[in-house]
């Protein structure tokens, strides 16, 4: 789904409204609606997100995602494992109470994505998903060879800089 003619109405709206206005004021309407572009495509991928849940609380067997492929929202369609209704993707450890989800961009290399993507798939679930899973589950890990004892205790933070 191309969110740039959608985008772009959103643009024709505005230039619509300040026609009448004085050209320093369609300039300025011009100048908001290029910064605001990339809000507006987030606005609108939190609606399709929003309807995707929304229609997968109303069907019985079948899940609906939205995933992003080259920038460009995309729904999946998949049938829900019989044993569990689907709830959306799996609360990490200790934030039952958390009412909400937050949004997070990620920067990572190209072969790493295609692995997370590969992983993914073969479990069946969406990137948000494994994501999600394999967070909750470092989280929930401890971790190996780190040393927990000594001069530095569990909880204790060092922060600051260094200079050479």
């Amino acid at each position: 789904m191309d969110l740039s003619r959608f985008a772009g109405r959103l643009r024709g709206e505005l230039a619509a409204i300040t026609r009448f206005a004085g050209e320093d004021v369609q300039r300025v309407a011009e100048s908001l609606a290029e910064a605001l572009d990339s809000s507006t495509r987030l606005v609108l991928l939190d609606v399709l997100s929003a309807a995707a849940t929304d229609i997968t609380a109303r069907l019985s067997d079948t899940v609906v995602e939205v995933r992003l492929a080259d920038g460009e929202p995309t729904f999946v369609v998949m049938t829900a494992p019989p044993e569990a209704e689907y709830e959306g993707p799996p609360a990490a450890a200790g934030d039952a109470e958390e009412p909400g989800t937050a949004r997070l961009t990620l920067r990572m290399p190209d072969s790493l994505k295609a692995r997370v993507e590969a992983a993914a798939a073969r479990d069946g679930v969406s990137v948000n998903t494994w994501l999600v899973r394999a967070a909750s589950h470092s989280l929930e890990t401890p971790p190996r060879g780190r040393q927990t004892t000594g001069r530095w205790g569990p909880g204790q933070r060092i922060t600051g800089f260094a200079r050479s």
